[in-house]
C-alpha cells in the first residue's frame, strides 16, 4: 500500500493507535470532513491539519511543515484507509449505502482498475466488514455522489470503454502507424488523434499498442523507441544541454520528441535542486503573512563591479578572471562554492588586485542588513518551497522560480563577499611575517569571509565586520609554513588600501570628539554592571574607542560571571543603547 509522504502526518497516525476507540472514531470522520475541505491547488500547515483531526494543537519541537494541497489529499486518503481498517465496522452499521470495488464497476459499466484510479482522482474508501466476514474497501454513497458530481465527465468517458472486435483492432494499429511514419508527432498525440477519429477511449488504444508492440518487437507502430530513456542517456542529455546544444539537435541526436526533450531536462534540473544542500540563518520574521512583501519588494539591483581578479570560491585564491565574466550555459546551476576549482595565477596579480579594491563598493550598515536579510530569506523560500517539487510531474513555472531565488541569493553572496574583500587585505597586511607570505595570508582570508557570510546572523544587531574580522584571525592561526616578505611595491598598495579603509570609516578626531557623548549615554542608560562590559568591549576606556579593548572572557573573569553571561549582559545593554542611539553612534560603538 501506498505510505503517508508527511512525516508529522504518519507520526499522528502512529500515535492515535494508542487513543481510546470512541475517540479515534470521532478523529476519523473529522479526517474525512477535512479531506472534503481541502483544495489540491492551496497549501495547508500542518498545524490546520493536526488540529481539524485532534482538535489540538500539534505538540512544540515538530519541524515547520506545510503541506501541498495535493500531496494532503493523498496523504489523507492513506490515513482514512488505514485508521479505518482499524475500526472497521460491519457494512450494514454504516448508516448508509456502502459499495465495494466490484459494485461500482458493474454500476458505472467499468473495470475494476478504473475504480481504483478514480481513487487517486479523489474517490475516498475505508475497510468495511462485509456479510462474509471480510474486510474490504468500501465507498459509501455520500463519498460516491461527491466523486460522480465533481468529475462527471471522467465517468461518463469511463462508461463508453468497450471490448473492440479483431478488425478494429487491425484498423487502429494501421492509422496508428501511418500517422506516426508520416508525422513527428508523440506516442500520446498519435494516439488521441486515432483514438478521437476512431470513436475509442484513449487509454483503450494506448494499452493496445503497447499489448501489440511487446507481441511483435519486429513491428513497431511507432519510430521512437519505447519506454523511458535511459539514466546514462538521459545524463549525456542534459550534459550537451548545459554545453548550449539546442533543443532540436538533442531530439534529433536521442531521437526523442520535444516533450520528451524538456521533460528529461526539468528532471535533471529539479533532481539537481532537490538533492543541493541549501542552509540559511532563520529568523521569525520570515514566518510573518507579509514577509515576502516587505523583504523583496523592492527588486535586487546588484552594484557594478570593475573588472578585477576574482576569487577561486573553492580556496579563496586569485584567478585570472574578472568579476563579470561569469557565465553559465543554459539551466546550468548557479556558480557558487561548489564551482570548479580554477588553477591560481602567480603573485604578480596581486598589485592590480590592490588597486582595483580601492575603488569597490563599500555597503553601509542599512545597505549590509537589507542584502543579508533578503539573501536567506530567498534560501529560506528554495527549502521550504522545493518539497512541492514532483520528478514524476515538474511543474516548469515552480522549478524556474525556485532556481531564480538561488540565482539571485548568489548575486547577493557575491556582492557581499566583494564589499569586504579590503577587510581582509587590511588583517592580512597585519599578520603578514617571514613565516607567511601575504598572497597565502589574502587567499585564506578570502575563504574565511566567504563562510562568515553563510554564517552571519544578521538578526543579531551586530556589524558583519566584527563576525568575518573574527573568522579572518583564527584562519591566520592556523598558517604556518613557507614564504616571503612583502615586496615594496605590494607594501605601498598595502599602506594605500589600509589609508583609504581609515578614511572610508572615520577619521580619528571625529571618533574622539563624539566618545565622550558616548560614554555619557552609556554611564545615564545603563546600570553599573552593563556599564562595565560595555565601556571594556568596546575600547571606550582611554583615550581613543578602540584603545584597551577586552575579550568577553576577560571581562568574565573579572566579574566573575562566564563568558557567555556577560555576552547575554552586552545584548540587553546593546538593545537598550539601540533605542537612545542614533544609527550613526550605534555604528561608530559597535562597527
Amino acid at each position: 500500500m501506498r505510505k503517508i509522504k508527511s512525516p508529522n502526518l504518519a507520526q499522528l497516525l502512529m500515535q492515535l493507535r494508542f487513543t481510546p476507540e470512541v475517540k479515534r472514531r470521532v478523529q476519523l470522520e473529522a479526517a474525512a470532513k477535512l479531506y472534503c475541505l481541502v483544495e489540491a491547488d492551496k497549501q495547508y500547515p500542518y498545524d490546520f491539519v493536526c488540529f481539524h483531526i485532534t482538535g489540538f494543537q500539534p505538540k512544540s519541537g515538530l519541524e515547520p511543515e506545510v503541506i501541498g494541497g495535493r500531496d494532503l489529499l493523498d496523504d489523507l486518503q492513506i490515513f482514512i484507509a488505514k485508521l479505518s481498517a482499524r475500526l472497521a465496522v460491519p457494512a450494514a452499521e454504516a448508516g448508509e449505502k456502502v459499495s465495494t470495488i466490484g459494485d461500482l464497476a458493474a454500476r458505472f459499466q467499468v473495470s475494476t482498475k478504473t475504480v481504483n484510479r478514480w481513487r487517486r482522482r479523489g474517490l475516498l474508501a475505508r475497510k468495511f466488514v462485509f456479510d462474509d466476514g471480510g474486510r474490504r474497501l468500501g465507498f459509501l454513497e455520500s463519498a460516491v455522489e461527491r466523486f460522480v458530481r465533481e468529475n462527471p465527465s471522467l465517468v461518463a468517458g469511463a462508461g463508453t470503454f468497450r471490448r473492440l472486435t479483431d478488425s478494429e483492432r487491425q484498423q487502429a494499429i494501421r492509422q496508428a502507424r501511418s500517422l506516426a511514419a508520416k508525422t513527428p508527432l508523440s506516442r500520446h498525440q498519435v494516439t488521441r488523434q486515432v483514438a478521437r477519429k476512431l470513436g475509442i477511449a484513449h487509454e483503450t488504444l494506448r494499452t493496445l499498442l503497447l499489448q501489440y508492440e511487446k507481441r511483435n518487437p519486429g513491428k513497431p507502430v511507432f519510430r521512437r523507441p519505447l519506454g523511458r530513456i535511459q539514466p546514462a542517456e538521459a545524463a549525456e542529455l542534459y550534459r550537451l544541454y548545459q554545453q548550449g546544444t539546442g533543443i532540436p539537435q538533442l531530439m534529433k541526436e536521442f531521437d526523442r520528441s520535444r516533450a520528451t526533450v524538456h521533460r528529461i531536462i526539468n528532471q535533471r534540473r529539479a533532481m539537481a535542486l532537490l538533492g543541493r544542500k541549501i542552509e540559511y540563518v532563520p529568523s521569525d520574521e520570515f514566518l510573518q503573512t507579509e514577509a515576502a512583501a516587505q523583504i523583496l519588494s523592492k527588486p535586487f539591483a546588484r552594484v557594478a563591479t570593475p573588472a578585477n581578479p576574482v576569487l577561486n570560491e573553492t580556496n579563496g585564491s586569485l584567478v585570472g578572471a574578472t568579476m563579470n565574466e561569469a557565465e553559465t550555459a543554459p539551466g546550468a546551476e548557479p556558480a557558487g562554492l561548489s564551482a570548479p576549482p580554477v588553477e591560481p595565477v602567480g603573485e604578480n596579480l596581486l598589485p592590480e588586485y590592490l588597486q582595483v579594491l580601492k575603488i569597490t563598493p563599500v555597503l553601509n550598515r542599512e545597505q549590509e542588513i537589507e542584502l543579508f536579510r533578503r539573501y536567506n530569506y530567498l534560501k529560506y523560500l528554495v527549502s521550504q518551497e522545493r518539497h512541492q517539487l514532483k520528478l514524476s510531474r515538474i511543474c516548469a513555472e515552480l522549478l524556474a522560480r525556485l532556481e531564480g531565488c538561488l540565482e539571485e541569493a548568489e548575486e547577493i553572496r557575491k556582492s557581499l563577499v566583494e564589499a569586504n574583500l579590503r577587510l581582509v587585505v587590511s588583517i592580512a597586511g597585519k599578520h603578514t611575517s617571514n613565516d607567511a607570505s601575504f598572497l597565502e595570508l589574502v587567499s585564506k582570508g578570502n575563504f574565511a569571509l566567504i563562510q562568515a557570510v553563510e554564517e552571519f546572523d544578521y538578526t543579531k544587531g551586530f556589524r558583519f565586520s566584527r563576525r568575518a574580522s573574527l573568522d579572518i584571525a583564527k584562519e591566520y592561526a592556523k598558517v604556518s609554513g613557507r614564504s616571503t616578505e612583502l615586496t615594496p611595491k605590494r607594501a605601498a598598495s598595502l599602506a594605500s588600501i589600509q589609508r583609504d579603509l581609515r578614511e572610508t570609516t572615520a577619521d580619528v578626531s571625529a571618533l574622539e570628539r563624539t566618545r565622550q557623548n558616548l560614554a555619557q549615554v552609556i554611564r545615564e542608560e545603563l546600570d553599573e554592571r552593563e556599564q562595565y562590559v560595555i565601556l571594556h568591549h568596546f575600547g571606550l576606556v582611554g583615550s581613543s574607542i578602540r584603545k584597551n579593548t577586552r575579550t568577553l572572557k576577560q571581562i568574565g573573569d573579572e566579574l566573575g560571571l562566564t563568558k557567555e553571561r556577560i555576552r547575554q549582559i552586552e545584548l540587553t545593554a546593546l538593545q537598550k543603547l539601540r533605542q537612545v542611539l542614533s544609527s550613526e553612534q550605534f555604528e561608530l560603538l559597535t562597527g
